[in-house]
């Protein structure tokens, strides 16, 4: 084979390769805290397990935490943090620079016993290598005191992970359930992608650090993969303490700005090591 095919050749594997499991992140250290207070929230757009290759999060469409406190629907408020929102740049380990956002909320948001349910909506993203646009509908939930509230309740987005058991409270070795809706209604057969924050974060110089906490054996390890059954459910094993990404990618296609969109659900959780 002569050089010149040698280098096309080469350039089409590229171009017909699967791009890596990206996914929208809303980062905080914790999110099973004792008592409120003011928070930093920081909105990046990664590939968490390798923690490089950043993305811009150009715009944000919608951003808002919705608050209850125990069974009671009289307690729930929702709250608009789009004025809380700050651009930043992100740094990845690899010095990638991707356009992102922080939210520094007041004591008064995060004041109160309860569930603190985060949704963020980034306007969409083009990927140009599939040459469509992307939108993850992304939810990360933090509780205050122990009291649960409204962490199970799906909220009728056109993507959406529901959980099925607390997101803030899981220990290693035990297990999560959820489910994929779109527009509440259960999404069977979906593939869910499972990726773990390999970094640590720091959060004054905006920027993943540190050795990475897993060497994957194989790219397979990397990003995994299940199926939800009929009922739009799955569960996934919990080996490592940290922050764990679930996305499902391709929920609901539509069309953007003449080209197609496909709306995607995220659900971040967070495993304990146990003591």
């Amino acid at each position: 084979m002569n050089l010149k095919r040698l280098l096309f050749t080469l350039l089409m594997l590229l171009i017909a390769a699967p791009s890596w499991a990206h996914f929208q992140m809303v980062y905080t250290p914790q999110s099973a805290l004792t008592e409120g207070g003011a928070m930093n929230l920081k909105l990046m757009f990664t590939h968490p397990f390798d923690g490089d290759r950043m993305m811009d999060l150009e715009a944000v469409d919608e951003f808002y935490v919705i608050h209850q406190r125990g069974d009671d629907e009289e307690t729930r408020q929702i709250t608009d943090l789009q004025d809380t929102l700050q651009p930043i740049r992100f740094q990845g380990v690899d010095e990638s620079v991707g356009k992102a956002f922080e939210a520094q909320l007041p004591p008064r948001v995060v004041r109160s016993l309860g569930d603190y349910v985060f949704v963020l909506v980034p306007a969409p993203y083009y990927e140009k290598a599939d040459d469509e646009y992307i939108q993850q509908f992304t939810k990360v939930i933090i509780n205050v005191g122990g009291i649960p509230g409204n962490w199970f309740e799906p909220l009728g987005l056109p993507a959406e992970i529901v959980p099925l058991n607390k997101p803030y409270a899981n220990w290693v070795g035990g297990t999560f359930t959820g489910v994929v809706m779109s527009n509440g209604e259960p999404v069977p057969n979906a593939e869910l992608e499972i990726e773990y924050l390999n970094f640590d974060v720091d959060m004054e110089a905006n920027a993943f650090v540190g050795e990475a906490k897993i060497v994957a054996p194989h790219p397979a390890f990397e990003t995994m993969t299940v199926l939800t059954n009929d009922q739009g459910e799955f569960t996934i094993g919990l080996p490592k303490a940290g922050w764990w990404g679930l996305a499902v990618p391709d929920v609901v296609e539509t069309e953007h700005e003449g080209k197609e969109l496909v709306q995607e659900a995220v659900l971040w959780i967070q495993v304990t090591e146990l003591p």
